[in-house]
């Protein structure tokens, strides 16, 4: 059934995003109840997302990456918020963590900051130069 598809690659990207805080977790040899409570949720919350039952919003995954000490990015491109982009790691990190914002304007401030980056780049491409400065706006 086609109406079965979404669901079942949503189960699958759960279930990554779970499986890959559970590795980073255990590289990092912080028991599950340990990162529950450096993260802000509760402990059998935290198990539904390892197990791929739960899929976290950007900011659960914000809270888990600062009790993994790891970037907030890495789990949203695994949860399948985020492709992986170029730039600033921080600051896409801290739009997409940023609770008083909504979805919709943190993927639009994103398209905006990436249209300025390929603005650049193709204005230094023209110019046959790599320096970093900003085109300036016309």
């Amino acid at each position: 059934m086609i109406a079965e598809k979404p669901k079942e690659q949503a189960k699958r990207s759960s279930a990554a995003i779970g499986e890959f805080i559970r590795d980073q977790r255990q590289q990092a040899q912080v028991s599950m109840r340990q990162l529950a409570r450096l993260a802000g949720v509760s402990n059998p919350y935290l198990s539904q997302i390892e197990r791929g039952l739960r899929k976290p919003s950007a900011e659960i995954l914000q809270q888990i990456a600062k009790g993994l000490r790891i970037s907030a990015e890495q789990l949203y491109v695994h949860a399948g918020f985020l492709e992986f982009r170029d730039g600033n790691q921080e600051l896409v990190g801290a739009i997409l963590g940023d609770q008083d914002l909504g979805e919709r304007q943190k993927q639009v401030l994103l398209d905006i900051y990436e249209s300025f980056r390929r603005e650049n780049a193709q204005a230094r491409a023209e110019a046959g130069t790599t320096d970093v400065e900003p085109v300036a706006a016309e």
